[in-house]
């Protein structure tokens, strides 16, 4: 019985083996097996780390499950029916204690030095409040260098499309399942290969300058987190935590991250856009945001509905679909297809007021929306989806509002 056993556990152990050789081609090919070795130092250090560790679990693994096979092997039931009789060991008891404490601090040293540093947010040039909302990330450029007000912020969405994100197809022949054709037959356009992961305006930052973070949330925890920096903190409601990330001179361009936090029913549409630029580039891009910061409103009214319809329907696909649904059908938030609160002319100065103000868990959106996009996408509310009311709100209206 215990041979059958025996024999069968190495048969099993042959099968996984081979099983692991047959995908070894497969691993050689791609290069996500493994942690992203960033493109700060700190993530790199972190990547370093990994690795180490990595090596000495693996050795002792090996080592353990090795005495452990010997042992089923040499010391089996058939070879010796009798047990033996045996004391504890001091030497052994004192080496096995004292061997794994080594190690145990052969791996905290080098974890503590890296956890200090990835903690280690002083003497920033640049200072960002990042603050998570439900589900978007808002920027706000607080000091840099001299400057210790400048007062630009933005919202920052997902720029994907709906009917984009609803394609089962990816772009360039990348996992081609499914159909491109919704139910009625209307296609999809292509998604792109990192279709969920660019926004409308990105987080731009300078090369080779210290980046703080300061991260925070207006609602539910989110967790910022961008793996080429190598940093990750929790967006906390009520606290403000700090990380940092410095990206080194000739690694400008593009990284991309996620909220990882499970924050609700679009966490997965929360995507964090990095744009890396060099120094005289951000200060150029940072002294144009400032103009735009302190220039008046843009109050240019709409010709004609087409055009706030237009406008509409891009900033609700952005700002309001994750909630209210890509069709007005509803959702988190209330639906507007066919309510009377989107149709009705009684109801028209609340609609503006509650986009302006805020109702409940919906924010704000006077802080995040210019009074031209705020009156487009009332506009489109009321218009689309068969609601057709005829209403045209200009920016003028909002505006008298806020």
């Amino acid at each position: 019985m215990q041979s059958t056993l025996f024999h069968r556990a190495a048969v099993g152990l042959i099968s996984l083996m081979i099983s692991g050789w047959a995908v070894a081609s497969d691993w050689t090919e791609r290069s996500d097996h493994n942690l992203r070795p960033g493109v700060t130092a700190v993530s790199q250090e972190v990547y370093d780390l990994h690795t180490t560790i990595l090596w000495i679990v693996t050795i002792i693994g090996l080592l353990v499950f090795g005495l452990i096979l010997i042992s089923m092997i040499r010391h089996r039931r058939s070879r010796h029916p009798n047990p033996a009789t045996f004391h504890e060991h001091v030497f052994l008891e004192v080496l096995w204690t004292v061997i794994p404490f080594i190690i145990l601090i052969a791996m905290a040293v080098p974890a503590t030095r890296v956890l200090i540093e990835l903690d280690d947010s002083s003497d920033a040039e640049l200072t960002v409040k990042v603050t998570g909302h439900r589900w978007k990330w808002e920027y706000e450029y607080l000091t840099y260098a001299d400057d210790n007000n400048i007062g630009v912020s933005f919202m920052s969405n997902i720029a994907t499309p709906p009917e984009q994100i609803n394609n089962p197809v990816l772009a360039g022949g990348l996992f081609p399942y499914g159909t491109a054709q919704d139910a009625v037959g209307n296609e999809f356009p292509e998604k792109g290969a990192n279709y969920n992961l660019e926004v409308d305006q990105p987080l731009v930052l300078p090369s080779g300058q210290k980046v703080r973070f300061l991260v925070t949330s207006a609602d539910v925890i989110h967790s910022f987190w961008v793996p080429d920096f190598g940093g990750k903190k929790d967006a906390i409601p009520g606290f403000v935590n700090e990380t940092w990330a410095k990206v080194p001179e000739g690694k400008e361009g593009t990284y991309y991250g996620q909220c990882a936090e499970l924050c609700g029913k679009n966490h997965a549409f929360m995507p964090i856009e990095a744009k890396v630029v060099s120094q005289a580039e951000f200060a150029d891009w940072l002294a144009q945001k400032k103009e735009e910061a302190a220039a008046a409103p843009d109050l240019t009214p709409f010709a004609d509905l087409d055009e706030a319809m237009e406008l509409g329907q891009q900033t609700y696909a952005g700002n309001c679909a994750v909630c209210h649904g890509n069709n007005g059908e509803g959702g988190v938030g209330l639906p507007f297809a066919g309510s009377d609160f989107a149709t009705q002319e009684e109801h028209l100065e609340e609609h503006i007021h509650v986009l302006v103000e805020g109702r409940g868990a919906m924010p704000a959106f006077a802080a995040q929306l210019s009074p031209r996009q705020i009156a487009s996408v009332i506009t489109y509310e009321r218009n689309a989806w068969g609601n057709e009311t005829g209403d045209l709100i200009q920016p003028e209206d909002v505006y008298e509002q806020e």
